[in-house]
């Protein structure tokens, strides 16, 4: 066996192994650090698969940004554990029905034999996976990749809008007014007798 293929499923039994943690653990906080090790351990294997700018990617992006923000949420928010999980063993037989039906798909196309293709060449030093995945996204992806910037974009104004709604009760600062105050608006010297006066 190749010193690829070890590390290939070791990286593999990581990913899974963190993945069912992610799920299983009772602590919000360490559930979100193995999140991130799953997104580690992934972009490792995009590594090994020669896919070099989605495993940066998904290191940037998802462990950058999106995991640091699930922190921050999951830390802010006072989340009752016990309420969540109640309801758990009401819905366990239809999450086994799912995951039934999900391993027997697995199942069907890995073993069938009208799913094996022909392995892709290998990549070659004049070759740049990212120059390829740049042609296909801005030529035969095109307008899907519009029109899923242009749902962020909606998503991004709706979550600007919503947070700067204006409600009742609250104290607001005007900049205008801070700048232009003067000291004699704010400070007033008075004359205060000494204790030897009195």
């Amino acid at each position: 066996m190749e010193i690829s293929t070890i590390f290939f499923y070791l990286l593999a039994t990581v990913l899974v192994a963190s993945g069912l943690l992610v799920i299983v653990s009772r602590n919000a906080i360490h559930s979100a650090l193995f999140l991130v090790l799953a997104f580690f351990t992934s972009g490792a294997i995009w590594m090994m698969l020669h896919a070099e700018f989605l495993a940066i990617a998904i290191v940037l992006i998802y462990v950058g940004a999106v995991m640091v923000l699930f922190l921050f949420v999951v830390m802010m928010l006072d989340i009752n554990v016990e309420k969540i999980r109640e309801g758990f063993w009401r819905y366990l037989p239809v999450g086994l029905i799912v995951a039934m039906v999900m391993v027997g798909e697995m199942a069907v196309v890995l073993n069938g034999s009208y799913f094996h293709l022909e392995p892709a060449p290998g990549p070659t030093a004049a070759a740049s996976n990212t120059q390829d995945l740049a042609r296909e996204m801005f030529t035969n992806y095109a307008y899907p990749f519009e029109i899923a910037s242009l749902i962020l974009l909606v998503a991004m104004i709706a979550a600007v809008a919503l947070t700067f709604r204006r409600r009742q009760g609250l104290k607001n600062v005007n900049p205008s007014q801070q700048i232009s105050v003067k000291a004699a608006d704010r400070m007033r010297i008075v004359s205060m007798p000494s204790a030897g006066e009195e």
